[in-house]
C-alpha cells in the first residue's frame, strides 16, 4: 500500500471515526495539556475519556488496554487525591524518581508485561497479545509514576506511546491513534517542563 491509497483508508476512517472516539480523544487531549500545565484538573477531564476509551477498546477487542484503562481510573483517582493534599504545596512536588521508585516503575513493566501477554495469549481470541500486553504494562509504570509526580513517567509513557500508534491504526482506531500521536509530542513537550520546575525549586533557596 502506497501513501496515497494509505491516506485515502485514513480518510474513510475518519468519515466514519463514531462520535464517541471524538469525545474520546477531546478529552485526553484536554488531559495531557493540563497535565504538562501541572494542573489538577487532568484528572476529571482523564476519566471522561477513559471511561468512553473503555467501551471502544472492548468492541475492537484490545483485552489488555481495556484492562489498562480500568487501571488508569483507579490510577487518576488516587492520583485525583493524591494531588489535592498537595495542594498547598504547589509545583515544588514534581521531582526525580528515587532508585527505589524506578525499580518499582521497571517491575511493573516487566511482570506486567509477562502476566499480560500469558493471559492474552492463552486465554482471549486477542490477535496482537505481544504488543497490546506491551504498551499496557509500560504505560501502567508511567501512571503510576505520574500520580507519584514523578518526571519519568513521562518516558515510561512515551515508550508506550511509540508502539500504541501504530497498533491503534492497525485495529482500525484512527483518531485514538492521531490522540496517541499528539501525547508523544507533548509528553516529550512536558518533560522538560516538569524539569524546569525541578531546577527552579532546586535553586529557589539559595535565591532566599
Amino acid at each position: 500500500m502506497d501513501f496515497q491509497d494509505w491516506f485515502k483508508l485514513f480518510q474513510e476512517q475518519i468519515v466514519h471515526t463514531s462520535l464517541i472516539e471524538w469525545f474520546a480523544v477531546g478529552f485526553g487531549v484536554a488531559e495531557v495539556l493540563l497535565a504538562k500545565k501541572n494542573s489538577i484538573w487532568l484528572y476529571p477531564a482523564g476519566i471522561i475519556s477513559i471511561l468512553l476509551s473503555m467501551f471502544l477498546l472492548l468492541n475492537v477487542k484490545l483485552y489488555a488496554e481495556t484492562l489498562l484503562s480500568i487501571y488508569y481510573l483507579v490510577m487518576s483517582v488516587y492520583g485525583w487525591v493524591i494531588w489535592k493534599k498537595r495542594k498547598q504545596d504547589g509545583e515544588n512536588q514534581v521531582s526525580w524518581s528515587s532508585s527505589n521508585e524506578l525499580t518499582i516503575a521497571v517491575l511493573i513493566s516487566v511482570i506486567g508485561f509477562g502476566l499480560l501477554y500469558l493471559v492474552l495469549r492463552h486465554y482471549t481470541d486477542s490477535d496482537v497479545p505481544l504488543f497490546d500486553a506491551f504498551v499496557s504494562a509500560t504505560a501502567w509504570a508511567g501512571m503510576w509514576l505520574l500520580a507519584k509526580r514523578k518526571i519519568e513517567n513521562w518516558i515510561f509513557l512515551n515508550i508506550s506511546n511509540i508502539v500504541a500508534i501504530p497498533l491503534l491504526f492497525h485495529k482500525k482506531l484512527p483518531l485514538m491513534a492521531c490522540l496517541t500521536t499528539f501525547l508523544f509530542m507533548v509528553a516529550i513537550f512536558g518533560f522538560f517542563d516538569w524539569k524546569k520546575i525541578i531546577n527552579k525549586t532546586r535553586f529557589k533557596p539559595a535565591q532566599s
